[in-house]
């Protein structure tokens, strides 16, 4: 069965374009992602969903981040929050931390900096959810950067690793060659996409997977792994 310890993230930003960069990259690195684009409807998302982390804007219109971050800590939830404030705005990093915001972060700021302080918060508050995950016949170790199949390890490359995971973690979801190597070998690859075919084969053969049973192909369109 799907382990229940799916990490959950709110991502609360008035800037459209933030939301889909940020939502893309971390639902890439394995979280549950649900987004708001203003304080009141924050408020209601992370009622229903629960987050363990939320991204949280400072400025918007109507209610503010600072409101929101007081709301969801006076509700007693068991959250961390991260709050985005301009770079001048200091009174703002001052009041968000009063109110029990978690850290902060200023604007602008790259995404491997934010992936750092959401584990970070992860490894304080939430260090069980940092454990295996299990998936079907699956289990993930990313600690340990190890993945088990039927309960035997797989001796694994990094890039073999991260390849599987995608795809583990993705499961039943069609992905593309190209979106495979956006992921797993970053924008800036410029070899040729057969080497998708090439880690594919390495995996089928470590898995036992002869008849493709596991790491499915679709012709024309990409891989798939069905959980067994």
């Amino acid at each position: 069965m799907e382990s229940v310890h799916r990490i959950r993230i709110l991502l609360v930003d008035d800037e459209p374009h933030i939301l889909q960069f940020l939502e893309l990259g971390l639902r890439n690195e394995g979280f549950e992602v649900r987004s708001a684009p203003d304080g009141e409807q924050a408020v209601i998302v992370a009622s229903n969903f629960e987050p363990h982390v939320v991204v949280l804007d400072v400025m918007m219109p109507g209610m503010d981040g600072l409101e929101v971050c007081r709301r969801l800590k006076e509700e007693g939830k068991d959250v961390a929050v991260i709050m985005l404030t301009a770079k001048d705005e200091i009174d703002d990093r001052v009041k968000g931390l009063t109110i029990g915001a978690d850290d902060y972060m200023v604007k602008p700021f790259s995404f491997e900096e934010l992936l750092a302080r959401i584990q970070a918060r992860l490894r304080n508050q939430f260090p069980s959810l940092l454990g295996e995950i299990r998936l079907g016949s699956f289990t993930i170790d990313d600690r340990k950067k190890e993945i088990a199949y039927q309960g035997e390890a797989l001796e694994l490359s990094p890039t073999e690793y991260k390849l599987l995971k995608l795809l583990v973690t993705k499961h039943g979801s069609v992905l593309s060659k190209s979106n495979i190597l956006n992921i797993v070998w970053d924008y800036d690859f410029g070899g040729e996409d057969n080497i998708v075919e090439v880690y594919i084969r390495s995996l089928r053969e470590k898995l036992g997977d002869k008849e493709h049973r596991v790491i499915r192909t679709l012709r024309g369109a990409g891989y798939r792994v069905d959980l067994l």
